[in-house]
């Protein structure tokens, strides 16, 4: 059989970093151990029963036996709009402000193509969400690394880029909740955002996939809130996590016209929009009670204040995250990251992220999931306890 050479652009890409993660954990669970994984971001919790009948009911419909618009179902954009006003206080036009993805994923992988040249900069956050590099890698483009450090809150320092540098990105990657470190970022921090990016023409894309989860009573800051956010950027949606929906791939970009309706052109050459369906029912989700996202939120603080707090009883110095559903822990001395996750898996079972796969300052951390029971948080923590590592600080 002929081996044909595949094109160039495909060698750009990074490694997958959560398939390699998962193919390393899968491989100690098929040698019979009972492994906790708290290194996978998937939801555990099932979509609410309401948004499931939805989808139930809906696909009988013969009209959703056809091809959608191929921007989405008008009803659906016009529900993004509505839940954006009533969440967050912010007038989007369903027609010109909106598109609709398939899942968040797909967004941030599209979003360099649709705006970017070959060797044109984008600042990316370090540590940060692994596929930002796949998006600009497609777009042959060059990433200029935002450092994210603790004791800036992991925020980024836009201080520390020279001008040259600001002036050579056309692009912006944000996230806030964020993934892997937990943080959550203020209303000045983006004020200076939209400054940054207005001064220097930068495209902001805040990446807002856990814009629900925040801990302590606070709610997430949307990008778009703040003035002057949708002249220099988007923000991207799913529901993926508010609404436990990973599995049906659906979300949105909302924010500059001119953005979107490059989003919207590129897709209207990948796709013909998602199966009407789930538009349904993803319009439940939105315009529905929201219940179920305060019950969820509640479950995962639960679960945070239990793993921080029998981490830290054990000896463990560890901060809790503000929000999100990751754990980001400073690995105990004398470990890499890499070392310390592969102890933990090999010695009792328990597998976390390594944080150099989420980049180079991710070093010297671990990022665990909240997503697991209480019952196995609680196991996990017993196993840890057990090591000899934290005996020896007894």
């Amino acid at each position: 059989m002929k081996n044909f050479e595949r094109a160039k652009r495909l060698d750009l890409l990074p490694q997958q970093f959560f398939a390699s993660l998962a193919g390393t954990v899968n491989a100690v669970v098929n040698e019979g151990h009972d492994v906790i994984n708290l290194g996978q971001g998937n939801p555990d919790q099932p979509t609410p029963p309401h948004i499931v009948e939805k989808l139930t009911d809906a696909a009988q419909s013969p009209s959703n036996h056809k091809y959608p618009p191929f921007r989405g179902l008008p009803s659906f954009k016009e529900a993004i709009a509505a839940f954006y006003f009533r969440e967050y206080g912010v007038e989007l036009d369903p027609e010109t402000e909106v598109a609709v993805l398939f899942g968040g994923k797909a967004g941030l992988v599209e979003i360099p193509q649709c705006l970017l040249n070959p060797g044109d900069g984008v600042l990316v956050p370090d540590p940060g969400y692994p596929d930002y590099v796949s998006g600009v890698a497609m777009a042959e483009a060059n990433m200029i690394k935002m450092p994210l450090r603790e004791e800036n809150g992991f925020l980024p320092d836009y201080g520390v880029h020279s001008r040259e540098e600001l002036e050579r990105a056309k692009l912006m990657f944000l996230n806030y909740p964020n993934n892997p470190t937990g943080a959550t970022a203020t209303k000045s921090f983006f004020e200076d955002t939209v400054e940054l990016a207005s001064n220097h023409d930068i495209c902001v894309v805040h990446d807002f996939a856990y814009g629900a989860i925040g801990f302590d009573g606070q709610k997430p800051v949307s990008f778009l809130e703040t003035d002057g956010a949708k002249d220099v950027g988007i923000e991207i949606y799913t529901l993926s996590k508010t609404y436990n929906m990973a599995g049906w791939r659906v979300g949105f970009a909302v924010g500059n016209k001119s953005v979107i309706e490059a989003i919207s052109l590129l897709q209207d050459h990948l796709y013909v929009s998602l199966f009407g369906a789930i538009q349904e029912a993803a319009t439940t989700a939105l315009l529905s009670s929201q219940d179920c996202v305060t019950e969820l939120v509640a479950t995962y603080e639960e679960r945070r204040q239990l793993l921080i707090s029998g981490l830290q009883g054990i000896g463990w110095d560890v901060k809790a995250p503000q929000g999100s559903f990751f754990a980001w822990l400073k690995v105990p001395e004398g470990f890499t990251s890499v070392e310390f996750s592969t102890y933990l898996l090999e010695k009792i079972h328990v597998a976390v992220a390594p944080g150099v796969g989420f980049g180079e300052c991710g070093e010297g951390y671990v990022r665990v999931g909240l997503l697991t029971t209480n019952d196995r948080i609680k196991e996990a923590i017993s196993r840890i306890e057990s090591l000899e590592l934290f005996h020896k600080r007894d």
